[in-house]
Protein backbone atom coordinates (compact mmCIF):
# COMPACT_ATOMS: atom_id res chain seq x y z
CA UNK A 1 0.00 0.00 0.00
CA UNK A 2 1.10 3.58 -0.64
CA UNK A 3 2.25 5.13 2.64
CA UNK A 4 1.61 8.79 3.42
CA UNK A 5 4.84 10.70 4.04
CA UNK A 6 4.21 13.77 6.23
CA UNK A 7 7.24 15.55 4.74
CA UNK A 8 5.86 15.39 1.20
CA UNK A 9 2.40 16.47 0.00
CA UNK A 10 0.00 13.77 -1.13
CA UNK A 11 -0.64 13.40 -4.87
CA UNK A 12 -2.77 10.93 -6.78
CA UNK A 13 -2.06 8.37 -9.49
CA UNK A 14 -4.63 6.85 -11.83
CA UNK A 15 -4.69 4.73 -14.96
CA UNK A 16 -7.48 4.94 -17.54
CA UNK A 17 -8.04 1.37 -18.72
CA UNK A 18 -8.85 2.23 -22.33
CA UNK A 19 -8.73 -1.10 -24.15
CA UNK A 20 -7.60 -1.86 -27.69
CA UNK A 21 -11.18 -1.85 -29.03
CA UNK A 22 -11.89 1.59 -27.53
CA UNK A 23 -8.89 3.14 -29.29
CA UNK A 24 -9.94 1.47 -32.54
CA UNK A 25 -13.52 2.68 -32.11
CA UNK A 26 -12.43 6.27 -31.50
CA UNK A 27 -10.04 6.10 -34.47
CA UNK A 28 -12.77 4.75 -36.77
CA UNK A 29 -11.03 1.41 -37.42
CA UNK A 30 -13.08 -1.64 -38.43
CA UNK A 31 -13.15 -4.68 -36.17
CA UNK A 32 -13.58 -2.90 -32.85
CA UNK A 33 -17.05 -4.48 -32.54
CA UNK A 34 -15.39 -7.81 -31.65
CA UNK A 35 -13.79 -6.09 -28.63
CA UNK A 36 -10.14 -7.04 -29.16
CA UNK A 37 -8.28 -6.76 -25.86
CA UNK A 38 -4.72 -6.44 -24.61
CA UNK A 39 -5.64 -6.68 -20.92
CA UNK A 40 -4.01 -10.11 -20.61
CA UNK A 41 -0.67 -8.48 -21.57
CA UNK A 42 -1.16 -5.11 -19.90
CA UNK A 43 -2.49 -5.98 -16.45
CA UNK A 44 0.25 -8.38 -15.27
CA UNK A 45 2.89 -5.93 -16.55
CA UNK A 46 1.38 -2.92 -14.80
CA UNK A 47 0.67 -4.76 -11.55
CA UNK A 48 4.27 -6.01 -11.40
CA UNK A 49 5.56 -2.50 -12.14
CA UNK A 50 3.43 -0.92 -9.39
CA UNK A 51 4.15 -3.66 -6.85
CA UNK A 52 7.90 -3.21 -7.31
CA UNK A 53 7.46 0.46 -6.40
CA UNK A 54 4.99 -0.12 -3.56
CA UNK A 55 2.32 1.98 -5.31
CA UNK A 56 -1.44 1.66 -4.88
CA UNK A 57 -3.40 3.61 -7.48
CA UNK A 58 -6.83 3.93 -9.10
CA UNK A 59 -7.79 2.04 -12.26
CA UNK A 60 -10.69 3.54 -14.20
CA UNK A 61 -12.20 0.49 -15.89
CA UNK A 62 -14.66 0.47 -18.80
CA UNK A 63 -17.88 -1.37 -18.01
CA UNK A 64 -18.00 -3.12 -21.38
CA UNK A 65 -14.72 -4.86 -20.58
CA UNK A 66 -16.08 -6.06 -17.24
CA UNK A 67 -19.13 -7.42 -19.07
CA UNK A 68 -16.95 -9.79 -21.12
CA UNK A 69 -15.85 -12.99 -19.41
CA UNK A 70 -12.53 -13.06 -21.26
CA UNK A 71 -11.46 -9.96 -19.29
CA UNK A 72 -12.65 -11.06 -15.85
CA UNK A 73 -9.40 -12.56 -14.57
CA UNK A 74 -7.36 -9.49 -15.52
CA UNK A 75 -9.84 -7.09 -13.89
CA UNK A 76 -10.16 -9.25 -10.77
CA UNK A 77 -6.36 -9.23 -10.45
CA UNK A 78 -6.39 -5.43 -10.18
CA UNK A 79 -8.81 -5.52 -7.26
CA UNK A 80 -6.99 -8.41 -5.59
CA UNK A 81 -3.80 -6.35 -5.65
CA UNK A 82 -5.54 -3.69 -3.54
CA UNK A 83 -6.08 -1.01 -6.18
CA UNK A 84 -9.17 1.17 -6.35
CA UNK A 85 -11.64 0.51 -9.17
CA UNK A 86 -13.18 3.62 -10.75
CA UNK A 87 -15.93 3.98 -13.35
CA UNK A 88 -14.81 4.95 -16.86
CA UNK A 89 -18.34 4.64 -18.34
CA UNK A 90 -19.82 1.55 -19.98
CA UNK A 91 -19.51 2.30 -23.71
CA UNK A 92 -16.42 4.56 -23.55
CA UNK A 93 -17.90 7.09 -25.97
CA UNK A 94 -16.02 10.37 -25.86
CA UNK A 95 -19.19 12.25 -26.71
CA UNK A 96 -20.82 11.25 -23.40
CA UNK A 97 -21.46 14.96 -22.77
CA UNK A 98 -24.06 14.84 -25.56
CA UNK A 99 -26.11 12.15 -23.77
CA UNK A 100 -29.32 13.02 -21.95
CA UNK A 101 -29.32 12.71 -18.17
CA UNK A 102 -31.32 9.48 -18.47
CA UNK A 103 -28.82 8.02 -20.95
CA UNK A 104 -25.89 8.95 -18.71
CA UNK A 105 -27.59 7.36 -15.71
CA UNK A 106 -28.19 4.13 -17.64
CA UNK A 107 -24.60 4.01 -18.89
CA UNK A 108 -23.06 4.57 -15.45
CA UNK A 109 -25.46 2.15 -13.77
CA UNK A 110 -24.56 -0.60 -16.24
CA UNK A 111 -20.84 -0.02 -15.71
CA UNK A 112 -21.31 -0.07 -11.93
CA UNK A 113 -23.22 -3.34 -12.05
CA UNK A 114 -20.55 -5.18 -14.03
CA UNK A 115 -17.59 -3.67 -12.18
CA UNK A 116 -19.04 -4.53 -8.77
CA UNK A 117 -19.95 -8.05 -9.87
CA UNK A 118 -16.41 -8.75 -11.11
CA UNK A 119 -14.32 -6.90 -8.50
CA UNK A 120 -16.54 -6.66 -5.44
CA UNK A 121 -15.99 -2.87 -5.43
CA UNK A 122 -18.70 -0.31 -6.08
CA UNK A 123 -17.00 2.66 -7.80
CA UNK A 124 -16.88 5.92 -5.85
CA UNK A 125 -15.05 7.89 -8.53
CA UNK A 126 -15.62 8.62 -12.22
CA UNK A 127 -13.60 9.85 -15.17
CA UNK A 128 -15.35 10.55 -18.45
CA UNK A 129 -13.82 9.07 -21.61
CA UNK A 130 -11.82 11.72 -23.42
CA UNK A 131 -12.37 14.10 -20.47
CA UNK A 132 -16.03 14.31 -21.47
CA UNK A 133 -18.14 16.09 -18.84
CA UNK A 134 -21.45 17.92 -18.63
CA UNK A 135 -23.76 19.37 -16.00
CA UNK A 136 -26.03 16.35 -16.54
CA UNK A 137 -23.12 13.98 -15.79
CA UNK A 138 -22.38 15.80 -12.55
CA UNK A 139 -26.03 15.59 -11.49
CA UNK A 140 -26.06 11.83 -12.18
CA UNK A 141 -22.82 11.30 -10.26
CA UNK A 142 -24.19 13.22 -7.30
CA UNK A 143 -27.50 11.32 -7.27
CA UNK A 144 -25.69 7.98 -7.54
CA UNK A 145 -23.57 8.76 -4.49
CA UNK A 146 -20.15 9.29 -6.06
CA UNK A 147 -17.46 10.90 -3.93
CA UNK A 148 -15.47 12.50 -6.75
CA UNK A 149 -15.15 13.19 -10.46
CA UNK A 150 -11.82 13.68 -12.22
CA UNK A 151 -12.81 14.42 -15.82
CA UNK A 152 -11.59 17.99 -16.16
CA UNK A 153 -8.37 18.73 -18.02
CA UNK A 154 -7.41 22.41 -17.64
CA UNK A 155 -5.31 23.05 -20.74
CA UNK A 156 -5.34 25.41 -23.70
CA UNK A 157 -4.12 22.69 -26.08
CA UNK A 158 -7.44 20.87 -26.60
CA UNK A 159 -7.94 22.23 -30.14
CA UNK A 160 -4.48 20.97 -31.16
CA UNK A 161 -5.24 17.51 -29.79
CA UNK A 162 -8.54 17.48 -31.70
CA UNK A 163 -6.85 18.60 -34.92
CA UNK A 164 -4.31 15.77 -34.63
CA UNK A 165 -7.11 13.32 -33.89
CA UNK A 166 -9.13 14.34 -36.96
CA UNK A 167 -6.00 14.25 -39.11
CA UNK A 168 -5.23 10.63 -38.20
CA UNK A 169 -8.71 9.16 -37.63
CA UNK A 170 -10.83 7.46 -40.29
CA UNK A 171 -14.16 9.17 -39.66
CA UNK A 172 -17.24 9.95 -41.70
CA UNK A 173 -18.51 13.55 -41.81
CA UNK A 174 -21.30 12.51 -39.42
CA UNK A 175 -18.78 11.07 -36.95
CA UNK A 176 -16.65 14.21 -37.15
CA UNK A 177 -19.72 16.30 -36.35
CA UNK A 178 -20.48 14.07 -33.36
CA UNK A 179 -16.92 14.46 -32.10
CA UNK A 180 -16.44 18.16 -32.90
CA UNK A 181 -16.08 19.16 -29.23
CA UNK A 182 -13.67 16.42 -28.23
CA UNK A 183 -10.84 17.54 -25.93
CA UNK A 184 -12.46 20.94 -25.33
CA UNK A 185 -11.46 24.44 -26.44
CA UNK A 186 -9.16 27.24 -25.34
CA UNK A 187 -11.64 28.05 -22.54
CA UNK A 188 -10.73 24.82 -20.78
CA UNK A 189 -7.41 26.41 -19.88
CA UNK A 190 -9.36 28.71 -17.55
CA UNK A 191 -10.48 25.81 -15.39
CA UNK A 192 -8.94 25.47 -11.91
CA UNK A 193 -5.86 23.26 -11.60
CA UNK A 194 -6.45 22.57 -7.90
CA UNK A 195 -9.24 20.32 -6.57
CA UNK A 196 -12.57 21.98 -5.83
CA UNK A 197 -16.19 21.12 -5.03
CA UNK A 198 -19.20 21.25 -7.32
CA UNK A 199 -22.33 22.91 -5.92
CA UNK A 200 -25.05 20.34 -6.63
CA UNK A 201 -28.19 21.14 -4.64
CA UNK A 202 -26.61 20.53 -1.28
CA UNK A 203 -24.74 17.37 -2.28
CA UNK A 204 -20.96 17.40 -2.26
CA UNK A 205 -19.04 16.17 -5.29
CA UNK A 206 -15.30 16.74 -5.36
CA UNK A 207 -13.54 17.52 -8.64
CA UNK A 208 -9.89 16.52 -8.96
CA UNK A 209 -8.56 17.84 -12.28
CA UNK A 210 -5.99 16.00 -14.36
CA UNK A 211 -3.10 18.29 -13.47
CA UNK A 212 -1.40 20.49 -16.04
CA UNK A 213 1.71 22.60 -15.53
CA UNK A 214 0.77 25.55 -13.29
CA UNK A 215 0.58 28.96 -14.98
CA UNK A 216 1.18 27.63 -18.50
CA UNK A 217 -1.55 24.94 -18.39
CA UNK A 218 0.35 22.63 -20.73
CA UNK A 219 0.04 18.84 -20.28
CA UNK A 220 2.27 16.90 -17.91
CA UNK A 221 0.63 13.47 -17.92
CA UNK A 222 2.77 10.42 -18.68
CA UNK A 223 1.74 9.96 -22.33
CA UNK A 224 2.83 13.52 -23.09
CA UNK A 225 6.21 13.03 -21.42
CA UNK A 226 6.72 9.80 -23.38
CA UNK A 227 5.90 11.68 -26.59
CA UNK A 228 8.52 14.33 -25.76
CA UNK A 229 11.06 11.59 -25.04
CA UNK A 230 10.96 10.56 -28.70
CA UNK A 231 12.90 13.75 -29.43
CA UNK A 232 14.98 13.95 -26.25
CA UNK A 233 14.76 11.77 -23.16
CA UNK A 234 16.74 14.32 -21.10
CA UNK A 235 14.53 17.19 -22.23
CA UNK A 236 11.34 15.22 -21.48
CA UNK A 237 12.46 14.44 -17.93
CA UNK A 238 13.62 18.04 -17.38
CA UNK A 239 10.18 19.23 -18.55
CA UNK A 240 8.45 16.86 -16.12
CA UNK A 241 10.72 17.85 -13.24
CA UNK A 242 9.99 21.52 -13.95
CA UNK A 243 6.25 20.80 -13.91
CA UNK A 244 6.54 19.06 -10.53
CA UNK A 245 8.62 21.91 -9.09
CA UNK A 246 6.00 24.41 -10.25
CA UNK A 247 3.30 22.29 -8.60
CA UNK A 248 5.19 22.45 -5.31
CA UNK A 249 5.76 26.21 -5.62
CA UNK A 250 2.09 26.85 -6.42
CA UNK A 251 0.82 24.43 -3.76
CA UNK A 252 -0.81 22.17 -6.34
CA UNK A 253 -1.10 18.55 -5.21
CA UNK A 254 -1.08 16.92 -8.64
CA UNK A 255 -3.13 14.11 -10.05
CA UNK A 256 -1.00 12.25 -12.58
CA UNK A 257 -2.79 10.37 -15.35
CA UNK A 258 -1.45 7.13 -16.84
CA UNK A 259 -2.71 5.22 -19.88
CA UNK A 260 -2.29 1.60 -21.02
CA UNK A 261 -0.13 2.63 -23.97
CA UNK A 262 2.38 4.12 -21.51
CA UNK A 263 3.27 0.48 -20.77
CA UNK A 264 2.78 -1.05 -24.23
CA UNK A 265 4.96 -0.61 -27.29
CA UNK A 266 4.38 -1.03 -30.98
CA UNK A 267 5.89 -4.48 -30.54
CA UNK A 268 2.90 -5.38 -28.32
CA UNK A 269 -0.03 -3.91 -30.29
CA UNK A 270 0.73 -3.33 -33.97
CA UNK A 271 -2.86 -2.24 -34.65
CA UNK A 272 -2.31 0.96 -32.63
CA UNK A 273 0.75 2.18 -34.50
CA UNK A 274 -1.08 5.45 -35.23
CA UNK A 275 -0.93 6.46 -31.55
CA UNK A 276 1.83 8.92 -30.49
CA UNK A 277 4.98 7.26 -29.08
CA UNK A 278 3.94 3.80 -30.29
CA UNK A 279 7.18 3.66 -32.26
CA UNK A 280 8.92 3.11 -28.91
CA UNK A 281 9.36 -0.52 -27.81
CA UNK A 282 7.81 -1.53 -24.50
CA UNK A 283 11.20 -1.86 -22.81
CA UNK A 284 12.09 1.80 -23.45
CA UNK A 285 8.66 2.94 -22.31
CA UNK A 286 8.99 1.04 -19.05
CA UNK A 287 12.40 2.61 -18.42
CA UNK A 288 10.90 6.05 -19.02
CA UNK A 289 7.88 5.31 -16.84
CA UNK A 290 10.24 4.24 -14.08
CA UNK A 291 11.98 7.62 -14.26
CA UNK A 292 8.65 9.50 -14.35
CA UNK A 293 7.32 7.79 -11.22
CA UNK A 294 10.68 8.08 -9.47
CA UNK A 295 10.56 11.85 -9.91
CA UNK A 296 6.91 11.94 -8.89
CA UNK A 297 7.67 10.05 -5.68
CA UNK A 298 10.62 12.33 -4.91
CA UNK A 299 8.36 15.39 -4.90
CA UNK A 300 5.09 13.90 -3.60
CA UNK A 301 3.56 10.92 -1.81
CA UNK A 302 1.61 9.01 -4.51
CA UNK A 303 -1.81 7.68 -3.52
CA UNK A 304 -5.10 6.57 -5.04
CA UNK A 305 -7.74 9.00 -6.24
CA UNK A 306 -9.97 8.02 -3.30
CA UNK A 307 -7.23 8.93 -0.82
CA UNK A 308 -6.78 12.27 -2.60
CA UNK A 309 -10.54 12.92 -2.51
CA UNK A 310 -10.70 12.07 1.21
CA UNK A 311 -7.98 14.62 1.91
CA UNK A 312 -9.87 17.25 -0.09
CA UNK A 313 -13.13 16.45 1.74
CA UNK A 314 -11.45 17.11 5.10
CA UNK A 315 -10.10 20.50 4.01
CA UNK A 316 -11.98 23.78 4.27
CA UNK A 317 -9.91 25.88 1.87
CA UNK A 318 -11.12 24.50 -1.46
CA UNK A 319 -13.46 26.61 -3.57
CA UNK A 320 -16.96 25.62 -4.67
CA UNK A 321 -18.04 26.09 -8.29
CA UNK A 322 -21.41 26.05 -9.99
CA UNK A 323 -21.82 23.42 -12.77
CA UNK A 324 -22.14 26.21 -15.35
CA UNK A 325 -20.61 24.74 -18.47
CA UNK A 326 -21.02 27.87 -20.51
CA UNK A 327 -18.33 29.26 -18.22
CA UNK A 328 -16.28 26.21 -17.29
CA UNK A 329 -16.59 23.99 -20.36
CA UNK A 330 -16.87 24.55 -24.06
Amino acid sequence: MSQTNPTKPLASLSLDMDNQWSYMKTHGDPGWETYPSYLDILVPRVLKFLNERNLTITFFVVGQDAALEKNHEAIKAIARAGHEIGNHSFKHEQWLHLYTEQEIDADLASAEEHLERVTGQRPRGFRGPGFSLSAATLQVLSKRGYMYDCSTFPTYLGPLARAYYFMTAKLTPEEKEERKKLFGTLKDGLRPNKPYRWNLAGRELIEIPVTTMPLFKVPMHASYILYLSIYSRALALAYFKTALTMCRLNKVQPSLLLHPLDFLGGDDVKELAFFPAMNLPAEKKLQMMSDILRLYSQHFTPASMKQHALEVSRAVTYQTLEPNFETYQA
